[in-house]
Formats: C-alpha cells, structure tokens, sequence
C-alpha cells in the first residue's frame, strides 16, 4: 500500500437523497482521504421524509459485485450497511470468512424513518462473528442482545452478550440517550467510553452510517480501533452540528465537514 490511496469498500443500500447507504459512506471515504468502492445490496426509494420503497438485489448480483473489486481493487478495509435479505446477508458472510481486512458491520435492521429492512437473526447468526466491530444504536443493541438498553450499564451488558457470538469489538451507540451522546466500545478486553453534547437538531439522517464509514476508513488508513472511533466520533458530532438544514424532514449531516487529523 506505501505511496497508493487507501481503498475501503462499503456493502449497503441506495439512498437516491444521498443522506445515508452507499451515498453516506462514499461521501465520508472521501473526506477521510480513502478511495470508496460500493456494492449496492438493496435500492430503496425514500426522501428526508418517508421510505417509500425498499427493493434488494439478487444474492448473485451482490456476490458478483464483490468477487469484482476484491479481484482488481482489494479493499484495505470494508463495512456493511443495510443488506435487504437474508440471502445477501448469507452472502456476505460467507464471501467475508476470506476476507483478509477489517470488517465493519453497521447492523441496520430499519431506516431513520422506522421502516424495516431485515431482521437480526440472519445478522446474528451469520455475520456478526465475523465482525472486526459492531456499530448496534440502542434500538439494535436491545434487538441483538435481547436486553432493555437505556443507558450506559445496559450498553456495556448488551455489548458484552453482543461480543459473545465472535465479534473482536462492539460499539454501542448511545446518540438517542437523553442527555450527552455517549458510546461504549468493548474491544481487546477493555472498555472505552467515546462522549459528545447533545445536539438539538432533527437533521441526523445518515449518522449511523456516516459514522460507521468513517471508522472503516480510520481502518483503512491502519489507525488502531480505539482511534479509528475517537476520531470517527468527532467528525460526525461535527457533520451533525454543521448540518446544511436540506430537506424538508430528517436532513442529512453535513459530509463537508473537515476529518479530524
């Protein structure tokens, strides 16, 4: 990799607003100075407003994209967003055992709008094991752990039956706490805490994938996991604040916001 642009590949869904899914992640990528390759696993059909649509590719259509930039344009790092089916999610999994990089799944069960897209099964039992990180918010860490998680002690017992099925790290993301937005990350035996103010805004579609984006691309450019969040936590607390106000609903952050050095 000495004197290329790092390469991260991201696994997720179309947002023909561009404020979350493939768009996000490609927006961050950049940012971050990465080189962004993208496999598009569903297509939705869906504004700041509403999701009106949601549509996943064929599992081939999906495995054939994948098979072609890891062929040509290995990825230094990947993540995965809202994969539509249990068939990609399969898929992926069974594509990722060979990966030979870091793997982001970003467990998107349903949309901003409370649309959704898959159930955690299919994740649970496929897909988070062979996770180098977990990004659940609350609503994924409860789904996936089986636990009420509310505040930061039922975020770190969820992310401790979450890191039990395999997984080398979760995050639990505590944006939707009621005071400051603290996340929780289990990694390496050790927990970290990440903290930011709250931020009184409407427009935060897209954060979760942003954020998990710009932790892929920390990884991409071999930032160690703990900094890959610390510096991921501050752009987009940044990308939320700054947001352009677009739209007319749940606005996207704003994917100029400069990436920490």
């Amino acid at each position: 990799m000495a004197g290329r642009v790092p390469i991260a590949l991201t696994i997720a869904g179309s947002d023909p607003s561009g404020g979350a899914g493939i768009q996000a992640d490609l927006k961050t990528f950049h940012q971050f100075g990465v080189y962004g390759e993208a496999v598009i696993a569903t297509v939705t059909v869906q504004n700041t407003t509403r999701v009106e649509q949601v549509e996943s590719l064929s599992r081939q259509l999906v495995v054939s994209q994948i098979r072609a930039v890891l062929e040509d344009m290995p990825p230094a790092a990947a993540k995965t967003g809202a994969l539509g089916s249990e068939a990609n999610v399969h898929a992926v999994a069974e594509l990722a055992r060979e990966f030979a990089f870091p793997l982001v799944v970003d467990p998107v069960l349903m949309s901003t709008h409370g649309t959704p897209l898959l159930t955690e099964d299919a994740l649970r039992d496929e897909l988070l094991p062979l996770a180098t990180l977990i990004t659940p918010n609350l609503h994924e860490a409860a789904a996936l752990s089986g636990l009420e998680v509310r505040d930061v002690a039922t975020m770190r017992r969820a992310a401790e039956r979450i890191f039990g099925v395999g997984a080398k790290a979760v995050l639990v993301k505590g944006g939707h706490l009621p005071d400051a937005a603290v996340d929780v990350l289990l990694f390496d035996g050790q927990w970290f805490e990440f903290s930011a103010d709250r931020i009184n805004t409407r427009h935060t579609h897209g954060t979760g994938c942003a954020y998990s984006a710009a932790i892929t691309a920390g990884l991409a450019l071999g930032w160690d996991l703990p900094e890959a969040v610390r510096r991921a936590k501050q752009w987009i607390t940044d990308a939320i604040r700054t947001s352009p106000g677009l739209g007319s609903g749940d606005g996207p952050v704003n994917y100029f916001a400069e990436a920490p050095p």
